[in-house]
């Protein structure tokens, strides 16, 4: 999976164990303690779902939801909201400002995985296939087998990591940067060069002989998967 998730939360026990099982189920997670950041975070960079406290320091979580409905930029991604307020009027007034669903602390860890992949199946289907394929290179998120018509492909775990980057999107143009972020993780600490040297073994896993490469070199942009691999 390559969803995108926003923690909106304060509680720093509650980061960590929000962001460890997130992580080991293979979503990109982000964290922030403050409701005020939230429009910003979005715009710099979208997000599949939100999981937002209802009581932040600065804003509360029925106000940030409220603005996220208001701005077309933000209106439908997804919300699930985390309080400590399991009263029924109050449930009804989380999702009559725009929440998609409401958890109650302290909650179920599997429950709340479950419900996130719930929504995220409705919302955003393409992030939640188990397999991506185009042409005749598929990639299975499950079994974690890439297949180049019947041929197998062993691709080390980051090289499986950036060519499921590249077909969730296939056409769209990545910069070195934002394959750093996206696929090592905002907190690593290798640089762009890096980059290049994994998109060059991936190149060479998947395309043998005379198979044409599905990768595209964006010269002074980056690179990005042939959206026209496998057409006729």
């Amino acid at each position: 999976m390559t969803a995108s998730i926003l923690i909106v939360e304060d509680e720093e026990s509650i980061q960590l164990l929000l962001t460890y099982n997130l992580e080991s189920e293979g979503y990109k997670v982000r964290v922030t303690a403050s409701g005020e950041d939230v429009a910003a975070l979005l715009d710099e960079e979208p997000a599949d779902l939100v999981l937002l406290d209802w009581m932040l320091p600065d804003i509360s979580g029925i106000e940030v939801c409220r603005a996220m409905r208001a701005r077309p930029k933000t209106r439908n991604v997804p919300v699930i909201m985390l309080t400590a307020r399991g009263e029924e009027s109050e449930r009804v007034r989380g999702l009559a400002t725009g929440a998609d669903d409401y958890v109650v602390k302290p909650f179920s860890v599997p429950e709340l995985m479950a419900r996130i992949r719930s929504i995220l199946r409705r919302s955003n289907p393409e992030a939640m296939k188990d397999v991506l394929a185009m042409g005749d290179l598929s990639l299975d998120r499950v079994t974690r087998r890439v297949m180049r018509g019947p041929r197998s492909v062993n691709l080390s775990p980051t090289e499986f990591r950036l060519l499921e980057y590249f077909l969730t999107s296939p056409g769209r143009v990545y910069s070195r940067t934002q394959l750093l972020d996206n696929v090592w993780g905002r907190d690593s600490d290798i640089d762009e060069r890096t980059v290049d040297v994994h998109v060059g073994r991936l190149r060479k896993a998947i395309s043998r002989g005379k198979e044409p490469d599905p990768i595209r070199t964006v010269r002074g942009m980056g690179y990005s998967f042939d959206e026209r691999f496998g057409m006729k």
